[in-house]
């Protein structure tokens, strides 16, 4: 067929693969309409008849609505208008099914409840305002009321999702974010800030600085990596450079007291939510993974209790 060659379905039908019906349901809604009709009667396209097609599929492969469609090819408007338009629909499409499959992962690996799960799918779902709002909150529930040298410590407690996260940072938002609802944790957060404020405060600081975990980490780490035993003799040079260097951290004197007062520093700093909140919260921000304080205090805490019941 020439340039002056007319089409007919079964013509179109070859040439670009679609079925006679979908070339006429095509036609029938003015997206690819005919130039004439044969004395027969029969539908006849012009040549630009199989362009139409061609880009009317891929652009219905790609999602778009039958009505855009028309005013693309129309040329009411730009191709690249739509697909700039179209892209950004499936963005919000694409987040919300990452959002779906954080929450249906999380439900099967940790055998949630109808109510948990509904949880987790409204935390899911907040937009950037209502976390930072919602975490907002819960920091606030834990250093409100301490001073503005606490700022900084909030500031990096506090999640910032990417605007196109990975699928394992939502998964760790809806976990942190439900963590953050906990009363319990809370709790455990707030005792810890107060903690702490109250050493510095004795000690005479005037911003927050190392504590009675970063002491305990600092001087247990190359203990354990000796492999001291905590009981042993020879964890007790340790534990007492640990006792003196918490109380010069406090200004207070080593007495049972205060042993007794570092210990219940660990056990509070040693909590493993307060642990999976800072790897979620790695993950959340794009942060390395941070170092586990677990063994050092749990070694530091075995060595106090030895040698207080001793």
């Amino acid at each position: 067929m020439d340039g002056d060659a007319v089409y007919t379905i079964g013509d179109l039908a070859r040439r670009t693969g679609l079925t006679v019906k979908a070339i006429r349901f095509y036609s029938d809604r003015g997206i690819v309409p005919p130039t004439g009709r044969s004395p027969a009667g029969y539908r006849l396209y012009g040549i630009d008849a199989a362009a139409r097609l061609d880009l009317v599929r891929t652009l219905r492969d790609l999602g778009l609505d039958l009505a855009t469609i028309r005013r693309v090819v129309d040329r009411e408007i730009s191709l690249p208008e739509v697909a700039a338009a179209h892209a950004a629909a499936l963005e919000v499409q694409m987040r919300t099914l990452r959002l779906r499959h954080a929450v249906l992962r999380a439900v099967a690996e940790r055998g949630a409840t109808p109510e948990e799960m509904d949880l987790m799918n409204e935390l899911a779902k907040l937009s950037k305002d209502e976390r930072r709002r919602m975490i907002g909150e819960f920091l606030d529930s834990a250093f409100g009321g301490l001073d503005a040298g606490y700022l900084g410590v909030a500031r990096s407690l506090t999640p910032e999702p990417p605007d196109d996260p990975k699928d394992g940072q939502v998964e760790a938002w809806v976990e942190l974010a439900e963590l953050s609802q906990d009363p319990g944790f809370r709790a455990d957060m707030r005792r810890l800030a107060e903690q702490h404020a109250a050493d510095r405060v004795e000690g005479g600081a005037t911003v927050p600085r190392r504590d009675a975990a970063a002491i305990a980490r600092d001087r247990a780490v190359p203990a354990l990596e000796a492999g001291i035993d905590p009981v042993s003799p020879e964890a007790g040079p340790v534990v007492a450079a640990i006792v003196a260097e918490y109380a010069g951290l406090v200004g207070r004197p080593d007495d049972a007291e205060l042993r007794r007062r570092l210990l219940l520093r660990l056990e509070t700093a040693l909590a493993p939510r307060r642990e999976r909140y800072l790897r979620l919260l790695a993950v959340i921000n794009g942060w390395p993974a941070p170092q586990s304080l677990a063994p050092a205090l749990g070694w530091t805490v075995q060595a106090l209790c030895a040698r207080m019941s001793g």
